[in-house]
């Protein structure tokens, strides 16, 4: 656990940031955002709490800053999965599937973000300031912006369709999360009772499919 001396300088408050924002990420691969707390988090980064609020404002201001660090990195690194990805000269159709299975096995992979977004509205929103709640939604819609540009790219027939699509897509990443990790009483229900697994959804086969159907609709509502 580090020892902070107090920081002096604003490089030393962005590693006093970092530090952060670092263990937090690394708690949130070890639980849901719902139980992770300030206190431990204090502790686990070496700081104490009074310290940490120095830095951000409340435990739902440091999960927003994280939020927005884990898109961003997500974003960065999706350029090279999609143009892998997705055929230049496939039809509109085959390239709609082939950029929704991409990004659906890319997040599969982030556990961290998929959890922020989940839970973005309903905690992360709360308990900050006004000031706190607009930066972090400039933030938002910057990375929406450039999802959306993205599926322009590799979609044109999108066209102006593309902001909205996107929009819907991030909600829709949260809510299959949200479902496609069963409570522990609901995974004993399944194994008690096999025939239930039916009900029992994949994250990456599930998003896929259903952004696949998202993308279907925008171009077909584009094309009407």
């Amino acid at each position: 656990m580090p020892n902070f001396q107090r920081a002096r300088s604003e490089e030393q408050r962005e590693i006093r940031r970092r530090a952060v924002l670092d263990t937090t990420a690394r708690m949130l691969e070890e639980m849901p955002v719902g139980e992770l707390s300030l206190n431990e988090l204090s502790r686990r980064v070496g700081l104490a709490k009074s310290n940490v609020l120095r830095y951000f404002e409340s435990r739902e201001a440091i999960l927003l800053a994280l939020l927005d660090r884990a898109w961003r990195q997500w974003t960065a690194d999706l350029p090279a999965l999609l143009d892998a990805a997705v055929r230049a000269d496939a039809p509109v159709g085959r390239r709609g599937e082939q950029f929704a299975a991409t990004v659906a096995r890319s997040l599969a992979e982030r556990q961290v973000l998929c959890d922020l977004l989940s839970a973005q509205a309903s905690v992360l929103e709360h308990n900050v300031s006004p000031e706190v709640a607009a930066r972090s939604k400039q933030a938002a819609v910057a990375n929406v912006v450039g999802i959306a540009a993205l599926a322009r790219q590799h979609i044109p027939e999108l066209g102006d369709n593309a902001p909205q699509l996107t929009a819907a897509m991030i909600m829709a990443i949260g809510a299959v999360w949200t479902h496609a990790r069963p409570s522990r009483a609901m995974l004993a229900a399944y194994e008690a009772d096999p025939s239930l697994t039916a009900y029992k959804l994949d994250f990456t086969t599930t998003l896929s499919d259903l952004l696949a159907t998202l993308i279907a609709g925008t171009l077909a509502r584009a094309s009407a």
